[in-house]
């Protein structure tokens, strides 16, 4: 049996805190480490891992642990840790890669942080597998990607439905 402290969510949650003092410390870190043109620009490759741990400010980074304390953790205790690493880090990575191509594609270039792509793959997994909670997750998943829009404020509510798609068909394989 998993130990409830110890668990690969858990360990996920500590290194976006860590990453998030380290984003801070470091000038023009969240740029460095967010997805954007830098990518091309100056082949900072490692930006589509990097960008799923650092976000914009407090309140983003207590708002997505949450949801991946609470996801993450049922999710990580049905599949298993190897199956739930592939989900979250192949998922999330894809959702940076098709996050990336959209902003190409599109010209609407923004500094992409934050965990909620990664996450997104797990709302679209457990929406394939808990019919149940299904509507639930689809409306949550619209209102994170939307209402903020509304408010005047910036998201990237393409990676929020990228993720959630991907984790959709993933479901289907793990």
């Amino acid at each position: 049996m998993q130990s409830r402290v110890f668990t690969v969510t858990n360990i996920i949650i500590l290194i976006n805190i860590i990453m998030f003092a380290v984003q801070n410390s470091i000038h023009n870190g969240i740029l460095y480490l967010g997805l954007n043109i830098y990518f091309f620009a100056n082949e900072l490759y490692y930006q589509l891992l990097s960008t799923m741990f650092v976000h914009g400010g407090v309140a983003h980074i207590l708002m997505n642990m949450f949801v991946l304390y609470q996801f993450g953790n049922v999710i990580e205790r049905v599949i298993g840790i190897p199956k739930y690493l592939l989900l979250y880090f192949i998922g999330g990575i894809l959702t940076s890669i098709g996050s990336l191509a959209y902003m190409y594609i599109t010209g609407d270039w923004a500094n992409l942080v934050g965990a909620s792509g990664a996450i997104s793959v797990l709302l679209g997994w457990f929406a394939l597998k808990d019919t149940y909670q299904r509507k639930g997750i689809i409306v949550w998943v619209l209102l994170i990607s939307f209402a903020p829009l509304l408010l005047g404020m910036p998201i990237a509510w393409y990676s929020h439905l990228i993720g959630f798609a991907l984790g959709w068909v993933m479901g289907y394989i793990l």
